[in-house]
């Protein structure tokens, strides 16, 4: 019988998130993991200590990296450094590498939410009510604000992003192992973004959301795309999240759940397996 592999699996169990419980979901993962691999769980800030003794480590959910930003950026030096094998690859250009990616997009004619960082653009936003005003390193909702118009002039540029606030008629989120979609679910209530249900994504829908995997260029790993559907029937990339996904398996069917297990283990055996360093 071949070497099991030796998995560090990166969580943060005591983080309280609204409307998610990150301890169930990664207590649950581990656990099947296990059928697989030899798995350790440790807390973001202690994974570049004890990394050099894994084939591998496992980001999941760690909660924002704001929180610890330093050694967050500790832990990726030294993980590139060693050679350590990161999954998600630490080589993401989404959420993982902060919000630069929603001005890429933009510039590039994605359907994404259209998003500035610089006073003089601010007249390539269309009209709105209100424009969203957010962290570019922000995650979770945290720092963002609501302003007026008139007060855009107002803003401390260069380490922020605007939006127009969009007036959506619901959120839905794509979930990816590697290339291969999984499922979809959706939150029917816009003031209620984590009360999902199962989604049946049309193939317009998947289309959409390829776009964003096929972007980001990340062969091994989990991905979800957060879109907002417009009252005029489009989707427009609101998040894409290749950190650590929160994954929602509670309020999936067992069947989808274990399709999700197979295919994250399978994923995560092939890229031990490669024969390149991220």
């Amino acid at each position: 019988m071949p070497d099991r592999r030796r998995v560090l699996f990166v969580t943060d169990l005591a983080y309280q998130a609204r409307g998610r419980r990150y301890c169930d979901e990664d207590v649950f993962l581990t656990s099947r993991l296990r059928d697989a691999f030899d798995v350790a769980l440790c807390h973001p800030l202690d994974a570049a200590a004890l990394m050099d003794a894994f084939d591998g480590v496992v980001v999941r959910n760690s909660g924002p990296v704001l929180h610890y930003r330093e050694q967050y950026d500790a832990f990726r030096a030294q993980a590139r450094a060693r050679g350590t094998r990161v999954y998600n690859p630490l080589s993401g250009r989404g959420d993982m590498a902060g919000k630069q990616y929603l001005l890429d997009l933009t510039a590039a004619g994605y359907p994404v939410i259209p998003t500035i960082d610089r006073p003089e653009d601010v007249r390539l936003l269309p009209e709105a009510g209100q424009y969203a005003v957010k962290p570019k390193l922000g995650a979770d909702s945290i720092g963002l604000a609501f302003v007026p118009g008139e007060r855009l002039g107002d803003l401390a540029y260069g380490d922020v992003l605007v939006q127009p606030r969009v007036d959506f008629r619901y959120e839905v989120s794509f979930y990816f192992v590697d290339d291969v979609f999984q499922y979809a679910l959706n939150a029917p209530d816009p003031e209620r973004r984590w009360v999902l249900q199962p989604y049946e994504p049309t193939g317009a829908d998947l289309a959409f959301a390829r776009r964003f995997i096929d972007w980001n260029t990340i062969d091994h790993g989990i991905q979800r795309v957060d879109a907002c559907r417009t009252r005029g029937g489009e989707l427009l990339l609101v998040e894409l999240e290749d950190l650590n996904p929160y994954l929602s398996l509670d309020l999936v069917p067992e069947h989808t759940r274990d399709s999700f297990v197979e295919s994250m283990t399978s994923s995560l055996h092939r890229f031990l397996d490669t024969s390149a360093r991220p």
